[in-house]
């Protein structure tokens, strides 16, 4: 079955169609109008082998934050509806990356319930013109959305760029593993028999 979804989201902020095939080789084109976004966006896709196309438009006159907020909202949706219903899927993921003087741990259940602790502060209010916090609130609006547990846990690192490198890559890590058929099983990964 073709785990493939595609996502049309529409305010009055953004207008955004993003697309995902999770048994994918990270291809796919990222073009948000946010270059630092479309970086960890291509970053996301390489790692986590999920083919990702991102086309947005949005209020960047104002700021980043409705783009970056709702490509992490149409995401979430798009890895939720292409699980299905998680048979087969190993369901948990965790990853240690290190990346230069950073250190980030990420852990994921794609388990249909949504819980989000982060603890990755970045003391740089920005990254280039891009606002530093966006990357915490574009992670929790993905995990809300993808109904998955998510918890990111800087263990040490200074330059803001790469902080930011990590926790997509390390968290792209954690969602590849989590969403990988299991080889041993196809049932539904929990003792409830519903996700």
């Amino acid at each position: 079955m073709s785990r493939t979804a595609t996502v049309d989201r529409q305010t009055g902020e953004t207008t955004i169609k993003l697309s995902v095939n999770l048994d994918g080789t990270g291809e796919g084109k990222r073009s948000s109008g946010v270059g630092f976004l479309d970086h960890m966006l291509d970053l996301f896709a390489k790692h986590s082998l999920i083919n990702l196309d991102v086309t947005a438009t949005g209020d960047l006159h104002v700021d980043d934050h409705h783009t970056t907020e709702d490509i992490g909202i149409a995401l979430g949706t798009a890895v939720d509806q292409a699980l299905g219903d998680r048979a087969g899927v190993c369901r948990y993921g965790h990853f240690t990356l290190p990346m230069d003087e950073c250190l980030v741990t990420s852990a994921v259940d794609m388990g249909g319930r949504y819980a989000f602790e982060y603890h990755a502060p970045i003391a740089a209010h920005k990254i280039g013109t891009f606002d530093s916090e966006l990357v915490e609130h574009f992670w929790q609006s993905f995990a809300a959305n993808a109904n998955c547990n998510l918890h990111v846990v800087l263990h040490h690192g200074r330059n803001a760029h790469h902080i930011s490198e990590c926790v997509f890559k390390s968290t792209a890590r954690a969602i590849r593993m989590a969403i990988q058929s299991d080889p041993r099983s196809d049932a539904i990964p929990s003792t409830k028999g519903v996700l």
